[in-house]
C-alpha cells in the first residue's frame, strides 16, 4: 500500500515537471517572431492521462492510480501578426508573425504546476513520515 502511494505520488511529480517544463519553453519563446504564420512558435500543453486501467501496469507502471502525459500538443490560440518592416524577420510585405504565448496564462500554469508539485511531495513526506512512526511502535 505504501508503494502505491510513493508510485503514485512519483508519476505526479513527474506529470508536473513536464508541465513546468512545457511552460518555461513557452516562457523562453515567448518574444520570438517568424516570417511566416506556419512557422511561427505556438505555445505547447501537456495533455495529462489518468492510469486507471490493468493495461498501463504492462507498460512500466508498478500501481493503479496517478497519472501520465500522454502528449504534448499545439496551443491553438491564433497568432498574431504584426506590421513591422524594419524587422529583419519581416516577409516581403513587411510582416511579422508572433508567437501565441500568452505570459500572464503561462505564469499561472507555472503556479499551479508548482503548487500540484509541492502537494505531491508533501503526500511523500507525510506518507514516510507515517512509515517511520510505524516501524518505531513495532520496535517498542
Amino acid at each position: 500500500m505504501i508503494k502505491n502511494i510513493f508510485s503514485i505520488a512519483g508519476t505526479a511529480l513527474n506529470a508536473q515537471s513536464i508541465r513546468m517544463n512545457t511552460t518555461a519553453s513557452n516562457l523562453a519563446n515567448a518574444g520570438t517572431v517568424s516570417p511566416t504564420a506556419e512557422d511561427a512558435f505556438r505555445a505547447k500543453r501537456p495533455v495529462f492521462q489518468a492510469l486507471v486501467d490493468d493495461a498501463d501496469r504492462n507498460r512500466g507502471f508498478d500501481a493503479l492510480g496517478g497519472v501520465k502525459v500522454k502528449e504534448v500538443i499545439d496551443d491553438t490560440k491564433p497568432i498574431r501578426e504584426v506590421y513591422d518592416p524594419g524587422n529583419p524577420e519581416a516577409n516581403a510585405d513587411g510582416y511579422v508573425y508572433l508567437s501565441n504565448v500568452n505570459e500572464v496564462t503561462e505564469m499561472v500554469e507555472m503556479m499551479a504546476a508548482s503548487r500540484s508539485f509541492q502537494n505531491n511531495v508533501e503526500v511523500v513526506t507525510t506518507a514516510r513520515q507515517l512509515m517511520m512512526r510505524t516501524l518505531d511502535i513495532t520496535k517498542a
